[in-house]
């Protein structure tokens, strides 16, 4: 990933079913000045059986219950749709991006101008789609909402033997021998960013736990990022502050507009001051270097002192204690230095408030 933060507006699927809503949010996305606008991609049958339910917070988002298939078909975007939205991102100067969950709707993909594969949180155990990502050999953007670090591992394990192994697998041992391998692990650093994640729309404050992109950098070596399911843009900005490379945000045209996500989605003014937001972050994070800024030169001797008399001396008096302070400005002898004044003579008269010489 690039040195600033990537900026991944996730529209998912807020457009409702509707390219018109879908370009929009392109718009919005672009508007805002995030680095990517990304969508969802899937065939609604080959994600989910009909005996699949929605989960409650899908439920509650969309006030009526029924299963996962009902609700996905509607949500679905062509291949014509997909072509528009990509043309559409290249007026406006922003990255297409789209998250598949199915073979065939990656294969699609793949024949598109992305600048990463994403997988989605609920696909870290999907062997297969993983196998299939990683042997497109582009960089990799893993969600892991839902996961364990032993979980991470293994996918990881699928991913460096996609990337490194032609053969087919036989089974979890040859993605642990990969996953082990001093080819495999390049090969990971390369290709995949992880991203830390809750899966819960809106996620509590409470269930973040942004201290978990340390483990998880420390853990696997590989840069880490945050894709947010908070209300609000303050977690965003502090998982950059914390050193995410990669924010990952739901938007919408409107909150309160029916569908899973937009409950839990920015709505534009938002989104626009999250970017804002982030880049003053990147800014003020800086150097670690502990140094005076170049704009503080200016403000040092007015805000620190000078030793100067504390009442009138003469020339040739023995420099005590109670006849020396001091004040600004710090144009003079240091405070810091006072004491090895003591026990000298005076130089010459000195009038209260007088800066010492040396």
């Amino acid at each position: 990933m690039a040195d600033r933060t990537l900026v991944i507006a996730e529209a998912g699927v807020n457009h409702n079913g509707s390219l018109e809503l879908a370009l929009r949010l392109v718009d919005v996305a672009a508007d805002a000045g995030a680095n990517v606008v990304k969508f969802q991609t899937f065939k609604a049958e080959q994600l989910a059986t009909a005996k699949a339910a929605k989960a409650e917070y899908q439920v509650a988002n969309t006030q009526e219950a029924g299963s996962q298939l009902e609700m996905l078909r509607r949500l679905e975007l062509a291949p014509a749709d997909h072509e528009a939205l990509l043309a559409r991102c290249r007026e406006r100067g922003i990255r297409f991006l789209s998250t598949a969950f199915d073979a065939e709707s990656l294969s699609f993909l793949a024949t598109l101008d992305m600048p990463a594969i994403k997988i989605p949180s609920g696909d870290i155990t999907c062997g297969p789609l993983l196998l299939q990502a990683a042997r497109l050999r582009r960089p990799l953007i893993v969600s892991t909402g839902m996961s364990t670090l032993a979980d991470i591992e293994q996918a990881l394990g699928v991913i460096a033997f996609g990337l490194t192994q032609e053969q087919e697998p036989s089974g979890r041992a040859d993605f642990d021998a990969a996953y082990a391998s001093d080819e495999g692990r390049a090969a990971l650093v390369r290709h995949v960013t992880l991203l830390h994640c809750v899966t819960q729309y809106p996620a509590p404050p409470e269930a973040v736990n942004l201290r978990a992109m340390d483990t998880m950098a420390a853990a696997f070596g590989l840069p880490v990022g945050y894709s947010d399911h908070t209300a609000g843009i303050e977690v965003s900005i502090a998982a950059v502050a914390r050193g995410a490379r990669v924010i990952e945000k739901h938007f919408t045209l409107d909150r309160t507009l029916p569908g899973p996500d937009h409950a839990a989605s920015l709505e534009p003014k938002e989104l626009a001051r999250m970017v804002t937001s982030i880049r003053n972050v990147e800014q003020a994070l800086g150097s670690p270097i502990k140094a005076p800024a170049a704009s503080e030169s200016g403000n040092r001797p007015i805000a620190r002192r000078s030793v100067v008399a504390a009442r009138s001396i003469r020339r040739g008096e023995t420099l005590s204690a109670d006849m020396l302070t001091s004040k600004r400005p710090g144009l003079g002898i240091s405070p810091m230095d006072l004491w090895s004044l003591l026990g000298r003579p005076a130089g010459r008269d000195y009038a209260p408030d007088d800066a010492i010489e040396p």
